[in-house]
Parts: C-alpha cells; structure tokens; sequence
C-alpha cells in the first residue's frame, strides 16, 4: 500500500524531485535490437557503397598509371594525393579544376571514362537510397529509435497508455489538459501518424507496436524510472491481458488499470497483482441504477468525471417503476438485466440466439413486430436497445418509441460514426463503452481523491447532490472549472502548522480572501481525507488538523489566491482574526517588541 500511495502522490504533486529508484527490473532491450537502423542501412546499403568505392579507387589508380606531360613536354605523372583530389571534385559534380597542367588526350579520355562510371555509380546508390527509406524495416527501426532517444529524456512522471483508440485518445486529450505526460504503444500505424498531427501541449512518443511484445512496451517506457502507471485499453481482451501480465512481472511496482468486458478475463487479469479492471457493461448498469434512484446524483458524477470544461449534462427524469425490455442479450444485456433485477425491477429479454434458459427471456428478432408484440411495450416503462449494432438499436429505438411514446429509452452506441444519429434521436441514456471507461480510468488516475468522492457519492441523498450541484454551478457557471489536491503539510502548506496543530484553523477561514477577508473565495471542496475518514463536501465549521488532503473546484484565479494563504507566513492570523502581522522575520520580532498604545 505504501508503493500505491506514494505513486498518487507523486501523480497529482507535480514533484520534479527524481522517484525512488525502483526494483530492479528485467530489461528485454538488446543492443542488437537499440542498433537496428545501423544493421538496416549497413545491410541494405553495402553494394551501392562498395560499387561507389570500386569506381573511385579504379578511376583514381588508372590516373597515376596513365602518362602525362608539363607545359614544356616533359613528363609528368599524377600523383596519388592530386589524383584523389581531382576524382573528388570530380566525382561529386563540383567541377573545380586546380591541377597546374592539362591533361593528355589518354588522360581526358580515362577522366571521361571515369565521370560516366561514377554517375552510374551514383545513380545506383541513389535509388538504393530511396528504396531503403520506403522500406518497412527500416521505417521501423528508425521510429524504434526515435521513440527510445524521446522516452529516455522523459524527466518528470508520466503514464504509458497500451492502446490509442477511442478510449485512449479521450484519455490523453485530458491528461494532457492536466499538463500530465504520457506515451502510446498501439499496433495501427495510422493511429500513431495521428497521434503526431494532435495539438497536445507536449511532445509525445507514439510507438507502432504490439502490446502484447514485451520489447515494444519495454521501448515505450515500462522500464523507465519515472513511468508512473499503465493503462491497458486495447480492444483486444488477450492484449490487455499480456500487457497486465507483463507489468506485472517486470514491474511489480507500477499500478495498471486495463479493460475487459469478459468477466472470465477479468478473473485472469486478477492473477497477476491488484490490476484496476474496468467493465464498461458493468460500469453501465451501475451507473443507469444511480440515475434511476437519485438523478442529481448520476449528474453530479457524469460532470465531475468528464473532467475541466465539461458542460453541465441535463438531469434526466427517471420512469416510474415498472417492467423493462431489453433487446440484446449477449454480455451487455446479461450484465444490464441483472442489474435492473438487482434495484427489484421486473425485465423481459429479447434475443434471437439465447445462451441460456431465463424464463423471461423471448426468443426472436427484436425488430420482428410480432416479438415486440409479445413484448408488451405497451405496459413497460423502460426499453433497452443492447445489441453490437448501431444500425439496429437506432431501428429497435424507433419501433418502440412507435409502439410506447413514453418509454425511457436507453440505447448502445458502438461507432463513433453514428454519434450525430444517437444525438439526432434524443436517448434518455446512452451507452459508449469507450467513454465509460475513459471516465472511470480518468477519475482514477487524475486524483485519487476524486475517485473516493464518486465511490462515496453512491452512499449520499439525491437531494444533497442537488445542492451540490447548485454551489458548483453558482462557483465554475455551466463549465466545470479544474479540480486540484492540497495537503496540509509542512511541504505544500508550510504557512499552516501552528495554527493546525492548535486545532484553531476551520475551512471557512481558510477559504477567505487572504486580501480582504470578508470575500470567500469562489472554490467548493468536494473531499476532506483524514486518515481513511473521508468526508464529503465539508462546511466551513470543520475544523483542519495536520495531514489532512482536500480536493477543491475552481477557478485559477482562486487556487493562487488559496496557494498565497497555505505559504504566506503573515495570512493565516489575517483569515482567522483579521489582525495584519508584519510578513518579515525581522518586522515580526520589532512588533512583538513595540509596547501596544496606552487605552
């Protein structure tokens, strides 16, 4: 526990300080396979060089041998150095022309000779040249060892993310507005070229690899002292399970955070350290549950996981209780109806091909009339569009809201293709498997704290939520503003000691202007952590001891000011009695001094 702590610490302290030198590890790098480009260029380049070398030797041998004369008619050979210098210039079309005496007509007929070689010569080497840099392998050794210079000067933690679909790209748009640093390993070269072309605040390496090759993972950074975590987000469940395992085994140390939708491959992944596995299925049903019961709730934690910028979503208005249909019972729709099951509600499946005997379970086309018939939307209050086809739950969607204009319609989205079609039918509730699991990664990896505060949430009145909801909007507007951690400690409150150990420090007074006190400050604190007592959304009365984490929303213009009264040795005493004392050592001292006035 204390390696996963310390890792969050560093995670969201923005430390520079170099990270505890980790177990030793298992590097899988050669040096034949860090000198691959070499081998490449050597391999495939040795004939056109060797050709090159022959006709130069052969031209500048042939021009000593061959007889000349001075200007008086004397004889006069070329030397080896005047012949070498000649051919050089020659060679490379540079045409200079020094040599103090003209040459005999054999000379210029074994130089004329000797220019068509070379730029035969030349010729070949060139397209040899071209070829080897439209070559695969050598496109891929060079990348190799681009990406290895680029991940070796990382100096300042940072995350690797095995896999840049959907999922992994909304991870890193929003771990890189955290100012977060991260690397990509992903088998599609187009995603990695696209990768290149983002707008990210800072450069980041991108590696066309396999994840399931400890090298590759190795080269994106596993190994590197300052890599913080993983995150398995392949769409390959046996991928996730290789990348989890390999980090497992060379880096025990690391946290890793991986996806699955199987719970068979879940239990594997388990095998291997105390992985996160995220379900998105699962995820889903736990999330429709909260909206149904307490909406203000499930929009509290859809705005808060969405991380800084993220529009405040609608509240949704849960159906009354009654009889769901689900249409599409594979893994999604078995997790969806036992969940529905679990909050007491009364389902009816629909699927062509069933893998099981559910006595509520109709076996047909849930596009087929007839079956929807016997489904009885009439009388249900919800319906469900489950399958792994767009085109067909948006059919399925509009058949029901035909046959029940007031079901509660939540639908499965798989493309991203078709958002303009899921957003054109106006759904009570959408499932994207990949922005579940970005949110809950999200939440789990940007602060630790916020992450308590969603698991705690589910334990909390709809009504409290809602006013929550209300002292944010009134604070950040229709946009939440960015989320930020601060300890109570000698490190990132040094201001705060005296007054937190005398327990005489409230949040009230903390959260006021330390330029005029009778201002607030326009921030919310979601979370107070002491210990393992965690207490959500805490008033001004509670009182702060040494240790404590808080977690806060708001604007920038509040973290400075709040930033000044945890360091300003003079703020503390102004916020909690509103006396001024002299912010210098030597002022502080002559004050204690100066004898107060005469009553």
């Amino acid at each position: 526990m204390a390696r996963s702590a310390g890792f969050w610490d560093r995670l969201t302290g923005r430390s520079q300080a170099p990270p505890p030198r980790a177990r030793r590890h298992r590097s899988v790098v050669t040096g034949a396979q860090a000198s691959a480009t070499i081998f490449v260029i050597m391999r495939r380049m040795r004939v056109p060089l060797v050709t090159l070398i022959l006709i130069f030797a052969v031209s500048v041998l042939g021009l000593t041998l061959i007889p000349g004369q001075d200007d008086a008619g004397r004889p006069w050979d070329v030397g080896f150095f005047d012949a070498f210098y000649f051919m050089s210039y020659t060679a490379t079309t540079i045409g200079f022309g020094e040599l103090p005496y003209p040459f005999t007509a054999a000379q210029r007929l074994w130089v004329m000779g000797s220019i068509y070689l070379t730029v035969i010569g030349w010729a070949y080497a060139i397209s040899a040249l071209l070829s080897l840099l439209q070559d695969r392998a050598f496109r891929s050794a060079l990348a190799l060892q681009h990406v290895t210079r680029k991940v070796a000067r990382l100096r300042e933690p940072f995350l690797l993310i095995a896999g840049y679909g959907q999922t992994g790209e909304s991870l890193g748009r929003q771990f890189d507005a955290l100012g977060r640093r991260f690397t990509v390993v992903d088998i599609a070269d187009a995603r990695i070229d696209a990768l290149e072309l983002n707008t990210h605040h800072a450069d980041v390496p991108g590696l066309a690899g396999d994840a399931r090759n400890p090298h590759d993972l190795e080269v994106a950074g596993l190994g590197h002292p300052w890599c913080e975590g993983v995150l398995a987000l392949t769409d390959d469940d046996e991928a996730n399970l290789a990348v989890t395992m390999t980090a497992a085994l060379l880096r025990p140390d690391l946290p890793v955070v991986t996806r699955t939708i199987s719970p068979v491959m879940a239990h594997r992944m388990a095998a291997f350290g105390e992985p996160t596995v995220i379900n998105p299925f699962d995820r889903f049903g736990d999330h429709l549950r909260l909206a149904l019961r307490a909406p203000a709730s499930y929009q509290l934690m859809s705005w808060l996981e969405a991380g800084p910028g993220a529009p405040l979503p609608e509240r949704a208005v849960p159906p009354a209780p009654g009889r769901w249909v689900v249409c599409g019972y594979g893994r999604f729709g078995r997790h969806f109806t036992a969940d529905l099951r679990a909050e007491g509600l009364e389902v009816t499946a629909i699927d062509l091909h069933p893998d099981d005997d559910d006595p509520d379970l109709l076996v047909g086309d849930g596009s087929d009339p007839e079956v929807l018939a016997r489904a009885d939307l009439a009388g249900a209050v919800g319906f469900v569009a489950g399958t792994d086809d767009d085109t067909t739950n948006l059919s399925l969607v509009a058949e029901a809201r035909d046959a029940n204009p007031d079901l509660f319609v939540a639908a499965r989205r798989n493309q991203p293709a078709s958002a303009v079609l899921f957003d054109a039918m106006d759904l009570d509730a959408v499932l994207i498997p990949t922005e579940v699991v970005a949110q809950e990664a999200y939440a789990r990896l940007s602060t630790p704290l916020l992450w308590r505060f969603v698991r705690e949430l589910s334990g909390c009145s709809d009504a409290w939520s809602a006013e929550l909801v209300d002292r944010l909007t009134a604070t950040c507007g229709e946009r939440l503003e960015a989320l930020w951690k601060v300890r109570l400690d000698d490190d990132e409150a040094p201001s705060l000691g005296p007054w937190l150990r005398r327990g005489e420090l409230r949040l009230g007074d903390l959260l006021r202007d330390p330029e005029t006190r009778e201002d607030r400050l326009d921030a919310v604190p979601l979370v107070a952590l002491r210990g393992e007592e965690c207490t959500l959304a805490p008033g001004a009365d509670f009182v702060l001891h040494p240790g404590d984490q808080l977690l806060f929303v708001g604007r920038p213009s509040e973290r400075r000011a709040l930033s000044t009264s945890l360091t300003d040795p003079s703020a503390p005493a102004y916020l909690v009695t509103g006396r001024r004392e002299p912010s210098g050592w030597l002022w502080r001292r002559l004050s204690r001094r100066t004898p107060a006035p005469a009553g």
